[in-house]
């Protein structure tokens, strides 16, 4: 399979063809999404609150979220992997945003970041990023660094006069040399306008069936993080419970003695044992 690149991405939304996205922030997880053929991995800075249990994405830094892309970055072959910038490693002056997405670019083996947010400032930064050859997928809608002059976890464009408003930002973006477009908690009919006006793609969470593509956090989909269940995340396995059965199995095994069995402890040869058998306390 070849290396999925921007390339790939827009080729897909050329010929209709749906985009596949998931997050990822550890190296054993990173390569079966990469092994199951999922085009874009993205280290979330999500993982602030399904793996680091804050409450929001506000508080992870730019050396926290390094760890774990290097980490997803090692596993991955095929897959395309996006970071987040965290908050305020952008948002401060545009020298630090130019800086700090380079490092990641440099040092984590990150193919691309994720900026949130369409203002002219955003929107000079992703030029800036874009000319001095690093890929950026900018991100509208719920922007979840956002949250608190937003006020909540609310859905946007809920109207036409909003959904323009959208329309207009992501259309500069796309001017500035962004690649693709993250669309959070948008109506479906919004989106689908939004998505047939874009030359580039659009990769939808909670935004509906027409975006070019879909994302949704891994410990989601899997059933791993229990804390809240958004509306759009479709669960495909049930992680807790085969975590909390699996902790619980093997709490037993130990209290009644079942585990180790003979099968799973190393020995020492018989002359050694004989050796053994003859030691005694001083």
């Amino acid at each position: 399979m070849k290396p999925v690149s921007v390339n790939t991405i827009q080729k897909y939304k050329n010929e209709n063809k749906k985009i596949t996205a998931l997050t990822a922030y550890d190296y054993s997880t990173a390569k079966y999404i990469d092994e199951a053929g999922i085009d874009i991995i993205l280290v979330g800075d999500s993982l602030a609150m399904v793996a680091l249990g804050h409450e929001n994405t506000l508080s992870i830094t730019v050396d926290e979220m390094m760890i774990f892309t290097k980490a997803v970055t090692k596993a991955v072959k095929n897959s395309f992997v996006v970071v987040d910038m965290p908050f305020m490693s952008y948002q401060t002056d545009k020298k630090t945003a130019i800086e700090n997405a380079g490092r990641f670019i440099k040092e984590s083996g990150a193919k691309a970041v994720k900026l949130e947010g369409g203002s002219p400032y955003i929107t000079d930064i992703v030029e800036h990023c874009v000319n001095i050859g690093i890929p950026v997928l900018a991100h509208l809608g719920f922007t979840p660094q956002f949250l608190n002059t937003i006020g909540g976890y609310n859905i946007q464009g809920k109207n036409a006069e909003n959904t323009q408003k959208i329309l207009t930002e992501a259309l500069k973006l796309e001017k500035a040399g962004a690649f693709g477009l993250v669309l959070e908690m948008v109506p479906e009919e919004c989106a689908k306008v939004i998505t047939e006006n874009l030359k580039i793609p659009t990769i939808g969470i909670g935004a509906g069936r027409y975006c070019s593509g879909q994302i949704l956090v891994c410990d989601d989909i899997l059933g791993k993080y229990s804390d809240f269940t958004p509306k759009f995340a479709r669960k495909y396995a049930d992680m807790a419970s085969l975590i909390k059965n699996a902790a619980n199995d093997y709490k037993n095994d130990v209290v009644e003695k079942n585990f180790p069995s003979e099968n799973e402890v190393f020995f020492i040869n018989k002359e050694e044992k004989e050796k053994l058998d003859k030691i005694k306390c001083k």
